[in-house]
């Protein structure tokens, strides 16, 4: 595209989009004069520009230049950090080539835009100049292979005077740099290898001798230098400028902050970063880092150091120490992102925030972040309308004063916070907290903020969100946290960790209310019980109950202990523990006892299985949503699987659905139903069922149908039965269903051949032939090859097509192959060769004169003899009559076999021709046919099917 050509075009899309509020068209590198990122005031602007190769989304403004993007196959998402959604109509109502869609969603703290590209379509992203960007490459087109760059000769030249020098590095291309003081050195770090040409730079006026090293993506300098020489450097293009020794000009455009999303990392914002670059000192021999950048040059004109890391001053770029091995820092497009697998040691955010003056009886910080105190919860005289009122105006002024003033104190509003938690009110202190964080993102790394908000989230029931507040690095190692994480772990089931992390939290849990206490206590007890420490488990139920608790707190202590008498054995004990408390009108604690009662009263058979099931149904719509509720649906099912009651135990546990589906016993619920499943349709527990009651069944629960050969083994055995009493039309659509959406290769032709071979027996040929068609494909086994070959043959048969079905045949001379060739013969009255394989597939029968002929071989016979008849081959037909003769007497029809046995015999008669012809005409053999193939499926069945039950 011609220079002018893309300018006009840039020009014309302007002019359309002036109305477009934030999102304007950006004119590209190669298609006109990039706009400065300094020129866009909005907080997010998105800019668009095309070229003949690609289209650019590029995100600008101080929100957008920090965003983020992802690309996944053919998504995009691009997250920024703004919860105000994005002007993206002119994406959605002119898309650019190669995207297909684009929406928005919320996520905590941001925004995503979810860009979905056209088949075929690629993209591509980085960042550069203060934006984000996305490069759309419509399909067909692919990004252009980045320059193959070898190691270049960098000419460098030293201009020295009395007190200082310049030093100039003269490269082929722009290159990344970074240049900062270590002590008595400087260091000149660029982001490519290359060879230094330095005699031009041997005599360094003031400044001592330059060691220089390359590395597989780096060059490095390091010039001896007293640290009376101030360090400049700028750069333009390819060409960058070090002066040691005059006034340097003070370094800037970098800035340090906090991770937005309150991880315990730092930002650091630099246009134009490039890479990081790990050296070592040669002399002092630490290990160190250097972040490049490209020009115009930028600096950190200050020092920030803190336990993990050091920033050092800067002329450009930057320069990181670090005492640590496992610093990572990470350089794209304008940030620089610092942090350890763990976390950095910061100090917590409230440290930079102003302080507040509060009241003497305001609740004060507790020493410990995710601690609770009993002194939260004290009024004084004002009563709690009079205290809830004075904190929360309290709090209304502070967040007031923080809408304009990010240093505002946040004392007020986190007092509030503590008064409603030992107040019980957590929900309206999670409603506090998180308007906080709404606020200050940052404060998302107060250890405080965190604490607080996972014991609330905890006491309410949101165990998920808890556990993400509990993993923040500011709780890491906290007493406190551990309690609640020992709390939470028994909740999820992970019995030995729970004990862990109590165990860490031991010397803080007598500085909770007497409440959570006896919480922890019987929640550590049952820990114990499930691990198999009895002792343990008795000394915390002791310790629990020592507390001063109100009734409903010391029934689910009371549960605990009965659990500890059934395990010792003490049985008797332990039932009248849980009737006791199963009469107790809190259905939290009612429930899960009278369902231990049942439990142990089924065990001892004082309780008929009919009237448990009747107590467990009703248990199971008292109390719902936790695991009390997944073990009765369990014990239940279980009960009627026991009685047989094969749709009650898969209704019930299939009731809990995905309601409790991150509960831990959920996964165990999930294997009760694929087992009762199983059982029934691939371990033969239906076959006592009616064929319809069990396809009833089948199709009720039809989603528990495992993937796989299990699955597809279970639909042909419930296809089997059908087929033997003769429900074709029910077996084929199972059978249908497999083929078109769970099988492919190999499986899906076999399935398709009895599928085939259903409609066949359904008299429907034409659909029997699309099946077979449909399902084609390569290097099929030989005898799966030639039973679709007979099947394909049959079909065409049906349909009248009798040459065609012949040729489909070919040269297969197997029994079924040779059956149908019968057939055919038949069908086009060639009855010479259809008697022939009519009594070739008899076979030596006929040596077995004791043993009747079934109906299929009776009937192959007659049609063998007619076809003599009719061919009026007498020698063929007296061989078969001194042969088969004997079975007359026994056979079904003797009439019509001594009939056609005996043939015409060249006797004129019209009364034996209309017999004859008779016999021809009702003569059957697709019944037999029919019948071989139910034979087949039985025995592929393993057996004979099970008789169908009564009903």
């Amino acid at each position: 595209m011609s220079g002018t050509k893309a300018t006009k075009g840039v020009l014309r899309s302007t002019v359309a989009l002036a109305a477009a509020g934030s999102v304007a068209l950006a004119p590209l590198m190669g298609v006109a004069q990039e706009a400065p990122a300094s020129a866009v005031t909005e907080p997010l602007a998105i800019r668009i520009g095309t070229t003949e190769a690609y289209t650019r989304i590029e995100f600008a403004g101080v929100v957008g230049a920090r965003s983020r993007v992802s690309i996944d196959g053919r998504t995009v998402v691009v997250r920024v950090g703004t919860t105000a959604a994005p002007d993206i109509s002119r994406l959605k109502v002119d898309p650019p080539a190669g995207l297909s869609s684009v929406e928005t969603r919320a996520v905590q703290n941001g925004t995503e835009l979810v860009l979905t590209l056209a088949e075929g379509a690629t993209a591509t992203q980085g960042q550069a100049d203060g934006a984000v960007w996305v490069n759309l490459y419509r399909p067909g087109e692919t990004p252009a292979p980045a320059a193959q760059q070898g190691t270049a000769t960098v000419g460098v030249r030293a201009a020295p005077s009395a007190d200082s020098v310049t030093l100039t590095f003269t490269w082929d291309r722009p290159v990344g740099a970074a240049v900062f003081r270590r002590g008595e050195a400087v260091w000149i770090v660029f982001d490519q290898a290359a060879s230094l040409d330095m005699p031009g730079a041997k005599d360094l006026g003031p400044a001592g001798e330059a060691r220089w090293a390359r590395g597989p993506d780096y060059t490095s300098i390091r010039i001896d230098a007293p640290r009376n020489l101030q360090v400049g450097a700028s750069g333009q293009g390819s060409v960058w400028t070090v002066t040691l020794g005059t006034r340097a000009v003070p370094a800037g455009g970098v800035r340090v902050d906090r991770d937005e999303e309150g991880r315990p990392a730092l930002v650091l914002t630099m246009a134009g970063a490039t890479q990081a670059i790990w050296l070592t000192d040669p002399l002092v021999g630490d290990r160190f880092a250097a972040v490049t950048a490209l020009a115009p040059g930028k600096g950190f004109g200050g020092r920030r150091q803190t336990v993990d890391l050091t920033v050092l001053p800067s002329a450009q770029g930057l320069g990181i120490e670090t005492p640590t091995d496992d610093l990572k820092i990470e350089a794209s497009g304008d940030r620089v992102r610092i942090s350890r697998p763990g976390g950095l040691t910061l100090s917590p955010p409230s440290a930079a925030l102003e302080t507040a003056s509060l009241a003497e009886d305001t609740p004060k910080k507790a020493d410990f972040p995710a601690l609770i105190l009993e002194e939260w919860a004290h009024t004084g005289e004002d009563g709690f309308i009079g205290t809830h009122r004075r904190l929360q105006q309290g709090a209304a002024e502070e967040a007031q004063a923080a809408g304009g003033n990010p240093r505002a104190p946040v004392e007020a509003r986190l007092a509030l916070a503590r008064f409603l938690i030992g107040s019980g009110l957590h929900y309206e202190a999670i409603g506090v907290l998180n308007a906080i964080v709404d606020t200050s993102p940052g404060m998302l790394g107060e250890a405080e903020v965190r604490g607080l908000r996972a014991a609330a989230r905890i006491a309410i029931g949101r165990t998920d969100d808890a556990a993400v507040d509990l993993a923040g690095a500011a709780l890491a190692n906290d007493p406190s946290a551990h309690a609640w994480r020992g709390y939470l772990a028994v909740q999820q089931g992970d019995w030995t960790g729970a004990r862990e992390s109590f165990a860490k939290a031991s010397r803080v849990i007598d500085d909770f209310p007497p409440v959570w206490r006896a919480r922890f206590g019987a929640a550590h007890a049952e820990a114990a019980l499930q691990t198999g420490d009895i002792e343990a488990a008795r000394a915390l139920i002791a310790y629990a109950l020592s507390q001063d608790l109100p009734a409903s707190e010391q029934l689910s202590v009371r549960l605990v202990q009965a659990h500890l008498f059934q395990l010792q054995g003490q049985t008797d004990r332990a039932l009248a523990v849980y009737k006791a408390v199963g009469r107790a009108p809190l259905d939290q604690v009612a429930v899960p006892a009278r369902l231990e009662a049942v439990r142990i009263e089924l065990a001892r058979k004082t309780l008929s299985p009919v009237e448990a099931a009747k107590q467990l149904e009703g248990l199971r719509w008292r109390w719902r949503g936790d695991a009390t509720e997944l073990e009765v649906i369990r014990t239940l099912s279980e009960l009627y699987m026991s009685q047989g009651m094969y749709r009650e135990a898969l209704t019930a546990l299939r009731s809990a659905g995905s309601r409790l589906s991150r509960l831990p016993g959920a996964a165990a619920l999930q294997a009760d139903l694929a087992r009762v499943f199983r059982a029934l349709f691939l371990e033969g527990g239906a076959d006592g069922m009616p064929p319809i009651q069990a396809l009833g069944l089948f199709y009720d629960f039809r989603e528990l149908t495992p993937i796989g050969a299990d699955g597809d083994e279970m639909v042909r055995r419930l296809a089997r039965r059908l087929i033997d009493v003769d429900l074709l039309d029910q077996a084929a659509e199972l059978l249908k269903h497999q083929v078109e959406n769970r099988l492919e290769g190999v499986a899906q032709a076999s399935v398709a051949a009895d599928l085939a071979a259903v409609y066949l027996m359904d008299r429907q040929p034409e659909a029997a032939l699309q099946t077979l068609w449909a399902t084609r494909t390569t290097l099929l086994p030989t005898p799966l090859a030639s039973e679709r070959r007979v099947l394909e043959a049959r079909a065409l048969l049906g349909l009248g097509r009798f040459d065609h079905a012949l040729e489909v045949l070919g040269k297969d001379t197997s029994a079924e192959a040779n059956s149908t060739r019968a057939e055919i013969y038949w069908k086009q009255e060639k009855w010479g060769e259809a008697g022939a394989l009519y009594e070739q597939g008899l076979g030596t029968r006929h040596t077995d004169t004791d043993t009747p002929l079934t109906r299929d071989e009776e009937n192959r016979l007659l049609r063998a003899a007619v076809a003599y008849s009719l061919a009026e081959d007498d020698a063929a037909l007296s061989r078969l009559s001194a042969n088969w003769s004997p079975f007359i007497e026994k056979a079904r029809s003797p009439d019509a076999l001594r009939v056609a046995l005996a043939g015409l015999n060249g006797i004129e008669d019209a009364a034996t021709v209309r017999e004859i012809a008779a016999l021809a005409a009702r003569t059957d053999t697709f019944t037999g046919w029919v019948e071989r193939m139910k034979g087949r499926f039985r025995n592929e069945d393993g057996g004979e099917v099970a008789p169908a039950a009564a009903g």
